[in-house]
């Protein structure tokens, strides 16, 4: 029996139906993957948004005072507040991240000459920044949404915000502020994540392979991670990603929201913004204000992505 991490050559006597449309169940399990992800946590997305920002309502309380503010003020509703903004995003940025990842792998390993551990590092990044670029817009208009507090609107719903920016922020660059600290932080919280999973998805196998293994359900003959074990190696990926790239994720939040912070000028470039957040605000209530927050949402958030994710390349025979 092999492991899943392991590289594998298919058999020529697979039959040619089982690869027809390959690219749209890949598609399709990445997008289901990001989108479970998502919703269990997007209470704690929110909080992390309204905190990041400085948001005037809030700014005064922690994660978990917030956590009880935010139903008082706006109803429970209020902490999914940009959740259908985050899912119409989230369900191409997961199906375009966990797809390009397989095929820069690919890429990488195959034409390039790149392997072992390191190959998941570069496809990782690579993979993030592309899923990025492709998504950005969606997640500009998110973060406005779930920044707005009740009684305070300033957009009515995703189109109107898309009408908005587009006519009072420079057409589609307006879309795309705050674009270069995303990807200069997506390329370690990716790369990272993806390499982490990866490297204790294949050393687990190896060396544990009756402890922590168990058969494809698809295939017998590849080994997969047991689910419970699966969650565990996510949520450790995401802690450490999101530890390394956290302060430019705070700057990316302060860019696109853009003209709607008070001290927006000050926030015009990655450089200016990480001074100024730094200077006004410091480390710990600035650059790494949330992070209590993010660490407990994004454990559970990597651990159901990447389960949901082998769940899923099983469910439609991708193994």
């Amino acid at each position: 029996m092999t492991s899943e991490a392991a590289v594998s050559t298919p058999a020529i006597s697979r039959a040619p139906a089982k690869r027809d449309y390959y690219w749209l169940r890949s598609f399709v399990a990445g997008g289901v993957a990001g989108c479970c992800a998502k919703t269990t946590i997007a209470p704690l997305d929110r909080v992390k948004i309204l905190l990041q920002a400085q948001n005037p309502h809030y700014k005064h309380l922690g994660v978990f005072s917030t956590l009880r503010a935010v139903p008082q003020k706006e109803g429970y509703l209020g902490l999914y507040k940009g959740n259908g903004a985050m899912m119409v995003r989230i369900f191409p940025y997961g199906a375009i991240q966990f797809m390009a990842f397989d095929n820069y792998k690919k890429l990488l390993s195959k034409q390039i000459g790149i392997s072992g551990h390191i190959h998941r590092l570069v496809a990782g990044s690579m993979a993030g920044m592309t899923a990025v670029i492709c998504t950005y817009p969606l997640d500009v208009i998110r973060a406005r949404l779930a920044f707005q507090v009740t009684g305070e609107h300033r957009y009515t719903g995703i189109a109107n915000a898309f009408h908005t920016i587009y006519l009072k922020e420079g057409g589609f660059m307006g879309f795309y502020r705050g674009l270069t600290p995303t990807l200069i932080g997506m390329a370690p919280y990716a790369g990272f994540s993806f390499f982490t999973f990866g490297t204790l998805k294949s050393l687990g196998l190896k060396h544990f392979p009756e402890l922590l293994g168990r058969p494809s359900s698809d295939n017998p003959d590849v080994l997969i991670l047991k689910p419970q074990v699966n969650l565990l190696c996510g949520g450790i990926a995401g802690a450490i990603a999101q530890t390394i790239s956290y302060p430019l994720d705070v700057a990316r939040r302060r860019m696109q929201l853009g003209a709607v912070l008070p001290d927006s000028e000050k926030c015009v470039s990655l450089s200016k913004t990480l001074t100024y957040v730094y200077k006004e605000y410091g480390i710990k209530k600035g650059l790494y204000r949330g992070l209590s927050l993010n660490y407990i949402r994004c454990v559970p958030s990597q651990a159901v992505a990447f389960t949901t994710y082998e769940f899923m390349k099983q469910f439609l025979h991708l193994n």
